[in-house]
């Protein structure tokens, strides 16, 4: 399979249509970057990056504008966007760094650059190999290929020190394409610090390995290997954690959650938001252990409450990364209630303890999700099956609630019908209510309006406030 055999069908015409323009134009157009790594491993890409030599900024413009629909934004940069196709269209360029920041860099579109000097910009080798799309030519100056082929991640040059973002980079390319970083690599990456990073990056990086990555424990020991971890405190805790061997025979916190994330990464659905929430859940599940842990009278290790109290501090480690209150509001519950699963499953929990769960998760099936990597997360112990996630997943699906929290049945105008004042009190009311709905006391609109009939003729007369 050729690389770009490897692209959709509109893009792979697009490719050599515009290469073909470029080409008449007097340029040269070169197929760069991560479709190019990802051809060669013969893995799909959904982007393209390409880069047209020998023509300046206006010549491309207009050679391209008569057949395709640009987005012109990045133009001062050299840099146009074929609308529609996920193709980026770039001049090569020249940066030179001018300060700590990472906007503190000055950029120069030059047309005469040559691809290998292009490419000498480029973080890692398996990123810095170019293909012509005409004649199928592949352009690899800094022996990406070999390194591919050897499954090495390796700096190009020392210009990789300029954005210390390649370290995390790093760490998402590890657990993506299962490498190993050259020790020379580890070095440079130890020197660097995200200090001036923007969270916004960071959480890009972040990102990534967790919808991505396919053995997301090598990003993170890759991370542990540069002496990143401080830089992530609530992750470095976990490191020397230790547990209870019965029950964790893979050793301490860090090598768990190393090896959750592995298991997560196995059962990932697809959909980018729902694998995100669990992915970070699972990644932040235990972070109340280094806090909690100790020896009983027995020497036995045990973390009561670890649940609970690893909750600020997941707070802490996400908002090192995302300002998303939305990431916040649906990955803490994960976190306080990974335990309960099986907690219900022993006890035979009834229907109220069911919706109240799902009440404070929003979705069940994440919960078992998180659950399940938490339980498969423990080698050599294989798990005879999942029986917590099988039954809490049935129970959810005879309540309807598997991936919603129970809606409340009565609302504010059920109250107005019944001629009671709007103020305030609504919410207590309606509160109450909700609470009696998980209890079971009523499970459809007429029994909900009949309690809610009986509660405001006991309590308070109609058209006053409670």
């Amino acid at each position: 399979m050729t690389i770009l055999e490897n692209l959709s069908s509109k893009q792979r015409a697009a490719c050599i249509e515009i290469a073909s323009r470029i080409q008449a134009a007097g340029g040269r157009a070169l197929l760069v970057g991560g479709c190019v790594r990802d051809g060669l491993l013969g893995i799909p890409s959904k982007d393209v990056d390409i880069e047209v030599y020998g023509l300046d900024a206006d010549t491309v413009e207009a050679t391209l504008t008569e057949h395709y629909r640009l987005d012109t934004v990045g133009r001062a940069f050299g840099v146009f966007i074929v609308k529609g196709l996920e193709i980026d269209i770039a001049l090569p360029r020249r940066e030179s760094k001018t300060g700590p920041k990472h906007t503190d860099f000055v950029v120069e579109g030059d047309p005469n650059m040559s691809p290998q000097d292009a490419a000498a910009r480029r973080d890692f080798t398996i990123n810095a190999i170019s293909h012509d799309p005409l004649t199928s030519e592949l352009l690899d100056p800094y022996n990406g290929v070999a390194d591919l082929e050897t499954r090495t991640l390796r700096h190009v040059s020392a210009a990789f020190s300029e954005d210390p973002l390649r370290v995390l980079r790093g760490m998402q390319f590890m657990a993506r394409f299962n490498l190993k970083a050259a020790p020379e690599t580890i070095e440079l990456c130890r020197a660097l610090t995200p200090e001036h990073l923007p969270m916004e990056r960071l959480w890009e990086e972040w990102k990534k390995l967790i919808l991505k990555g396919q053995q997301i424990g090598k990003g993170l020991r890759f991370l542990q290997a540069c002496d990143w971890l401080p830089y992530f405190p609530e992750i470095e805790a976990l490191v020397g954690c230790e547990q209870e061997p019965e029950w964790h025979p893979e050793g301490d916190v860090w090598t768990h959650t190393c090896h959750c994330l592995d298991a997560y990464a196995n059962e990932r659905i697809g959909d980018e938001w729902e694998d995100l929430i669990v992915g970070l859940a699972v990644l932040c599940h235990d972070m109340g252990k280094p806090t909690t842990s100790f020896k009983d009278e027995n020497g036995r290790i045990r973390s009561p409450r670890h649940d609970i109290e690893g909750v600020p501090i997941a707070q802490t480690f996400l908002e090192r990364i995302t300002r998303q209150k939305k990431i916040f509001e649906e990955v803490l519950p994960l976190v306080e209630q990974h335990m309960r699963p099986l907690a219900l499953y022993r006890d035979g929990a009834g229907d109220s303890a069911v919706r109240r769960l799902a009440a404070r998760v929003k979705r069940m099936d994440r919960l078992v999700r998180v659950a399940h990597a938490d339980t498969h997360g423990r080698p050599p112990i294989v798990p005879n099956g999942f029986p917590e996630g099988e039954w809490l997943l049935n129970k959810a699906a005879e309540l309807a609630i598997q991936d919603n929290a129970p809606k409340p049945l009565l609302l504010g105008r059920h109250l107005v019908e019944l001629n009671v004042k709007p103020g305030k009190h609504f919410g207590k009311i309606l509160d109450r209510c909700y609470e009696a709905q998980l209890d079971g006391a009523f499970t459809d609109i007429d029994a909900a309006k009949l309690y809610l009939k009986q509660m405001v003729e006991n309590e308070f007369t109609p058209n006053q406030p409670l």
